[in-house]
């Protein structure tokens, strides 16, 4: 049975998320768990030192492209780095996330869960804090784990997390690798299997071998369940795991969102770079300790990430199609208006990618091989074009009258606002 969540909990989650912290015990527990790790206090010098050496190897690391990129949490301070560095952002995103599925009828009255790659055990420890918000949401909750150290932090941080919150039953990670499990070691089936941040740390993997892991968990699905895939913002993860989803719509498999195929077509794009974008978080007191006078090493804050949930059947979250004979040109024709004032219709698939001078948005309208960004200058600002600045990632918008120019450097295509231009937002179903 879906969760219908009544107006007390819609009231508590808004809260929440108009100024999301990291949960205060959940915050002590990380510093406990790097006392009983190093034997000293989480903000010995030497302690803080250590994880900064910790936390600049991983970002190095994370910025090499092909195989010389590994990254790893899995030892030592290593672990103890993805706690101070990773761990309060990914548990905030996942409760936007969670949020999401509530309004999209996708969370169950009793959940059954799957997290494959749990690491230390961020879904379980955001899915306990979110369900203990709520009433009459249940979920039991299952994780697979191929780090030692990374099981002993989960464990540690879990159960003391979880050990007063009745609507959540976690079990411990089962140890093994996501490339080459035994499913039969898992207790399904799921209505929703994740995987958050776990795929883009298989570097040797493309996305065909990364839709053959998705694919076999599936098995383990249920009917009507849902398979959410979460990766970083950035351009390369972020449209490799595009690559990795059309790898498994060829399979079969259904996109419930963020995609709107508004012109009743799936898209094909050579490439594909869309994030949902949050307000950032508060930093924790280890974070701040760490920082310093170089808060840009060290403060993690900012919440943006790719996603996409799919089924296996063909529902769509707010399904929208573009009326019969309206007078807008798809994307995949825009070649034929270059240098010309159309009007166009379309879902803002980005946060804002300009700099000081453009305010510019990556827009879909599902028919384009080529990526397709709406350009609005900073010293133009007037009632007619500011829908575009105050609309939610997977809004429709039309836009009359946009000049449309090609930049062959990038193979995509700018929307140019101008003083003719009129922007208006689509109202949801």
């Amino acid at each position: 049975m879906v969760w219908v969540p009544g107006k007390d909990e819609v009231t508590a989650i808004d809260a929440y998320l108009r100024a999301p912290t990291f949960p205060p015990l959940l915050e002590r527990l990380v510093e406990e768990y790097i006392r009983k790790k190093t034997g000293k206090h989480w903000d010995d010098p030497v302690v803080l030192e250590k994880l900064r050496r910790a936390i600049v190897s991983q970002k190095d690391q994370y910025w090499r492209e092909g195989r010389t990129r590994k990254i790893s949490y899995e030892k030592g301070y290593s672990v103890l780095a993805y706690l101070a560095y990773q761990l309060p952002v990914y548990f905030v995103q996942f409760e936007h996330i969670l949020t999401m599925l509530v309004k999209d009828g996708l969370l169950k009255t009793r959940m059954r869960v799957l997290d494959v790659g749990t690491g230390p055990g961020v879904v379980p420890l955001a899915l306990t804090d979110f369900l203990s918000r709520l009433k009459g949401c249940t979920a039991t909750i299952h994780a697979i784990e191929q780090s030692a150290e990374q099981i002993e932090a989960f464990s540690y941080l879990v159960s003391g997390f979880a050990k007063d919150i009745r609507e959540v039953t976690v079990g411990g990670p089962v140890p093994g690798d996501i490339r080459k499990f035994h499913l039969r070691d898992l207790p399904g089936p799921f209505d929703l299997i994740v995987f958050q941040n776990v795929l883009n740390e298989l570097p040797e993997a493309g996305p065909g071998v990364r839709a053959d892991i998705v694919e076999s968990f599936a098995q383990l699905l249920e009917d009507e369940g849902s398979i959410l895939i979460i990766e970083p913002a950035d351009r390369a993860n972020s449209t490799t795991m595009r690559k990795t989803v059309l790898s498994l719509v060829d399979r079969g498999f259904g996109i419930f969102s963020p995609c709107k195929f508004i012109w009743g077509a799936r898209c094909r794009p050579d490439a594909c770079w869309t994030f949902e974008e949050k307000p950032r978080i508060r930093p924790t007191r280890l974070m701040k300790a760490l920082a310093g006078k170089e808060a840009y090493r060290y403060l993690n804050t900012d919440i943006k990430y790719s996603y996409a949930v799919l089924r296996k059947d063909s529902r769509q979250s707010s399904p929208f199609r573009v009326p019969l004979h309206a007078k807008f040109a798809r994307f995949s024709q825009l070649g034929r208006h270059v240098g010309r004032k159309v009007n166009v219709i379309a879902s803002v698939m980005s946060g804002n990618l300009g700099d000081s001078a453009y305010h510019v948005y990556r827009v879909c309208d599902g028919t384009s091989r080529n990526q397709v960004y709406v350009v609005l200058p900073r010293y133009f600002s007037a009632p007619s074009t500011k829908s575009i600045l105050e609309s939610d990632y997977g809004s429709v918008i039309e836009f009359h009258q946009v000049l449309v120019r090609f930049n062959p450097r990038y193979n995509a295509f700018n929307l140019l606002v101008n003083r003719n231009t009129r922007i208006v937002q689509v109202p949801a179903n």
